[in-house]
């Protein structure tokens, strides 16, 4: 029997590997989509930017014009692009804390302390498993895999040991 309850904790030891790798894997994802998400900002940015040179403006002058416009569709756009500005700012300090993040799993750290969830959303959606082989990946494997065999373990003894206990506790009749 402890074979087999053995048997199993290694198994479970590894599916918990496999799934722990997902959290590197994710990141990269949310990395590329966030990479995307930087350059779309900046080509729009920069669209609004070239718009307010040409006409002589400044970009807060250009988007304080389009805020107070009494055009609601222009006063909107006036907004969004504010927003867009916000967010941009936003998705860099991240993108730069990913970039300086050098530990192991320190990208996942960082994406589960500040992520844009709609990024986030996007990455869980289209998210593909995969077993990452990179440092970060391998880590978090091994982790997932002590934690998961290691618990079993110590469940699995802790059972061992109370049905042992069990056993011994039995009062012995004896036969009339």
């Amino acid at each position: 029997m402890f074979r087999v309850v053995r048997t199993l904790g290694l198994a479970f030891g590894l599916l918990a590997a496999v799934l722990a790798a997902q959290g590197p894997e994710f990141a990269q994802q949310y990395a590329q989509r966030l990479g995307g998400a930087l350059d779309e900002l900046r080509r729009s940015i920069a669209a609004l930017d070239a718009d307010a040179q040409a006409t002589g403006s400044s970009r807060e002058a250009a988007l304080e014009r389009l805020r107070r416009s009494p055009d609601a569709f222009a006063a909107r756009r006036g907004e969004a692009a504010r927003a867009d500005i916000e967010r941009l700012k936003s998705l860099e300090a991240q993108k730069q804390a990913l970039d300086a993040a050098q530990s192991p799993l320190g990208r996942l750290f960082v994406i589960t302390r500040d992520p844009d969830m709609g990024i986030a959303r996007s990455a869980y959606r289209d998210y593909q498993p995969a077993v990452p082989t990179t440092t970060d990946g391998i880590v978090a494997g091994l982790l997932g895999f002590l934690a998961a065999w290691g618990g079993w373990r110590v469940t699995a003894d802790f059972g061992r040991h109370m049905a042992r206990r069990t056993r011994r506790r039995r009062p012995e009749t004896t036969p009339i």
